[in-house]
């Protein structure tokens, strides 16, 4: 049966959007943010910091956490809170969601390399292998974010300045963009909405363990 020229039209238009619509890239995933691990005792804060994706302890169920199983005794006592876990993630030229790198396993002090997948905006898959053959996963779930980049990233910061912010080690505060206000960490809504204490890690690229790497 012959269709009108209107109809003809309107198929034509709709084909040409469909083909448009297929040929257009997909937006890179974003795993930067807080994430609750499976068990539920910790959050890791993920930010890019200098080109790779590092994660540290953001929040803990029971404070006061020591990394007591560190086979390198200057570091038994160091807190976990602020603790460097996941470790310079690069990303794989696949055009993945998919980061390679290290974890560090607070639980016996190890470092196993591992890989990291955003599988959607809300949930990270985590894995590490032992020399490529034992290997063991975690799915963790998104609380906050994605967040804004770094200024320590910005090569266009004076060596003054990035000095001045690597002096304050974790305790500066999150970063913020001109005309925006930075997005809500758990320990910031805490902070304006609870009365808790105000987030306590803040950027954690300028951690002394993730700056001394990433400069």
């Amino acid at each position: 049966m012959l269709q009108s020229p209107r109809s003809a039209k309107r198929i034509l238009a709709c084909c040409g959007f469909l083909l448009a619509a297929s040929m257009t890239p997909a937006l890179a995933g974003d795993p930067t943010g807080d994430w609750r691990v499976e068990d539920g005792v910790a959050h890791i804060r993920v930010a890019a910091c200098h080109g790779s994706m590092w994660g540290a302890v953001a929040w803990e169920k029971i404070p006061g956490g020591r990394d007591k199983n560190n086979p390198d005794a200057t570091k038994k006592s160091r807190p976990t809170l602020g603790m460097p876990i996941l470790l310079d993630m690069k990303k794989k030229k696949d055009g993945t969601d998919q980061w390679e790198g290290q974890i560090y396993n607070a639980k016996d002090g190890k470092l196993y390399d591992s890989t990291m997948t955003l599988s959607n905006p809300n949930e990270l898959e985590i894995e590490g292998c032992v020399l490529g053959i034992l290997c063991g996963g975690q799915t963790w779930k998104r609380v906050s974010g994605p967040i804004l980049s770094s200024p320590t990233n910005s090569t266009a910061a004076s060596p003054a300045a990035k000095s001045a912010s690597t002096a304050k080690g974790h305790q500066h505060a999150p970063p913020k963009s001109a005309g925006k206000a930075p997005p809500k960490t758990v320990g910031q809504k805490g902070a304006a909405e609870t009365g808790e204490a105000a987030d306590p890690v803040g950027d954690i690229c300028l951690i002394p363990d993730i700056a001394r790497t990433t400069h």
